[in-house]
This record gives structure tokens, C-alpha cells and sequence, in this order.
């Protein structure tokens, strides 16, 4: 029982950051790149977090693959809330 609550806290506290992390990256760093603002952004960037993390989470005890999905699902999310944050120009 322990085990599992320690393990959903990490995973709890992995999502948040990358949530946070992400949408903070999107919103500073990528204010000026028009990709961001494609529709498909948010899920290559979710797919391409829960895909580099899978081999971390594989060698840890108490995270699994759960844990990568969740943390992708967060990143998808914050990049999705990040592009949000960005004031959209007019086309000319």
C-alpha cells in the first residue's frame, strides 16, 4: 500500500512539472515560432515526452509505464495551455 502511494505521488509530482514546464517553455521560449500554433503540436510533443521517458521509467522500481504516459499527457497539455498564453499576430 505504501508502495503505490509512493509511486502515485511521483507520479503526481512528474505530471505537474511537466505541465508547468511546458507550457512555461511554450509561452517564452516560442512565442515567435508558427509551428507551435499547429494543431498537432501538442500531441507530438505529449507522444515524444512518454516516448523518451518509457526507457527511464523502465529501470525505476516504484514508476511504470503508467508514469510516462501520465507525464506525456501533462506535456501535451501544458504545450497545448502554453500556445494559448501566445497573442496570435495577424496575417498580412
Amino acid at each position: 500500500m505504501l508502495t503505490l502511494l509512493i509511486g502515485f505521488a511521483i507520479s503526481t509530482a512528474v505530471a505537474l512539472f511537466g505541465y508547468s514546464r511546458a507550457r512555461a517553455f511554450v509561452s517564452e521560449r516560442l512565442r515567435y515560432v508558427d509551428a507551435v500554433n499547429h494543431p498537432a503540436a501538442p500531441v507530438l510533443a505529449g507522444v515524444g515526452a512518454a516516448l523518451l521517458t518509457m526507457p527511464v521509467v523502465a529501470f525505476l522500481p516504484l514508476v511504470g509505464a503508467g508514469t510516462a504516459l501520465t507525464f506525456g499527457l501533462a506535456v501535451g497539455f501544458g504545450v497545448a495551455a502554453g500556445r494559448g498564453d501566445v497573442p496570435r499576430l495577424p496575417r498580412m
